[in-house]
């Protein structure tokens, strides 16, 4: 694979000749979070087309699959000609490169030209930090925790995680470029963009990348033929409102779809609403119920009941049937190696005999 001149790491040009060397010298000499990297840029000049990544496990057993280097490149690409990140500019890595979100940033960095510089992946990757950079993505929980700090990067993504009411409502005030994505290991991160603090845009839509096609299938799910940086049509599970061919709105994932009544609730809405009100970590699910097949009930980590209840119960936005009949709490949620909430095992956790 081909190397950008300006590629550097932490102000060092590197060839593609010292990729090994420096390789080798991240895993034998750096730490943990180093030590991967360094497995990765090895992997990513061997002789093979393909590099073996892992889902993140958020709705299914984690899997390994593999994806052509030549559609990451065009993955990188587009990132690169949608941001207009040019040659020299500086990108910051604070997410681990186990996960494709932290493999890309460093194929961003060599197939831009772009100075990257590794941090550990940490909750807080921007403490004791004070220079400045171009780009960099980060998920919820980073950001929740750097909010004071963030004008330090003029360009950031997030994903990986839904986006709480509280931290949309906290961004709109950074004085910066914020973008909620929208993609999954299969289409090689985001393959749609949503402005977050943009001030003349109020709560828009995911804006699709270029030579990307979306449809949706009779379940009303999101389908994605986008040739350039997957050789199959991803069939998804994520409910979608197709605005345009190149617009839509996230409803929420099939997966989580609660049938109470007789009506489909999207635990995603539901949450939104929540959100406003208490800064717990939570999530909302359904469990079966006699009467009405499945009930709403509001999973809370290490919290007080009464303060939840009472706060739930002063609620006024809450539409038929999504108002949490029950509480349940968790001394802590099930999650995946990447941090994402595995929302059913943690309410099996709770609710095991």
């Amino acid at each position: 694979m081909k190397i950008h001149p300006s590629f550097s790491i932490q102000g060092r040009t590197i060839s593609f000749d010292d990729l090994k060397e420096v390789g080798y010298s991240l895993i034998k000499e750096g730490e943990e979070f180093e030590k991967h990297i360094g497995e990765f840029l090895l992997d990513w000049i061997d002789d093979l087309p393909t590099l073996s990544v892992k889902t993140s496990g958020s709705t299914g057993a984690p899997k390994t699959i593999l994806l052509k280097k030549e559609q990451m490149v065009n993955s990188a690409r587009a990132t690169g000609n949608y941001f207009n990140l040019k040659p020299g500019a500086t990108a910051l890595l604070c997410l681990p490169a186990t996960y494709i979100a932290g493999k890309m940033m460093l194929i961003r960095a060599m197939v831009l030209g772009l100075n990257i510089y590794l941090v550990p992946p940490s909750s807080y990757p921007l403490e004791g930090i004070t220079d400045s950079f171009d780009f960099a993505a980060m998920v919820p929980l980073q950001v929740s925790n750097s909010l004071s700090k963030l004008h330090q990067i003029h360009k950031l993504i997030i994903g990986g995680a839904p986006i709480s009411n509280s931290i949309r409502e906290a961004l709109k005030g950074v004085d910066n470029s914020i973008y909620e994505t929208y993609g999954m290991t299969e289409t090689i991160t985001h393959i749609a963009i949503k402005p977050l603090n943009d001030k003349e845009v109020e709560d828009a839509p995911f804006t699709v990348l270029p030579n990307v096609e979306l449809t949706t299938d009779d379940r009303g799910c999101l389908v994605i033929n986008a040739p350039e940086i997957s050789d199959e049509t991803v069939v998804t599970n994520d409910v979608v409102q197709m605005l345009s061919k190149t617009k839509f709105n996230w409803l929420g994932r099939l997966d989580n779809v609660i049938n109470s009544g007789g009506v489909k609730l999207h635990p995603e809405h539901i949450e939104k609403v929540i959100s406003n009100y208490i800064d717990t970590p939570f999530f909302v699910a359904g469990v079966t119920d006699n009467e009405l097949g499945q009930k709403v009930v509001l999973v809370v980590e290490d919290a007080e009941i009464k303060d939840i209840q009472k706060t739930i119960d002063g609620i006024s936005e809450f539409k038929k049937f999504e108002k949490p009949k029950t509480i349940l709490i968790a001394k802590e949620f099930q999650r995946t190696d990447s941090g994402k909430i595995q929302r059913s095992k943690t309410v099996q956790q709770i609710l095991k005999p």
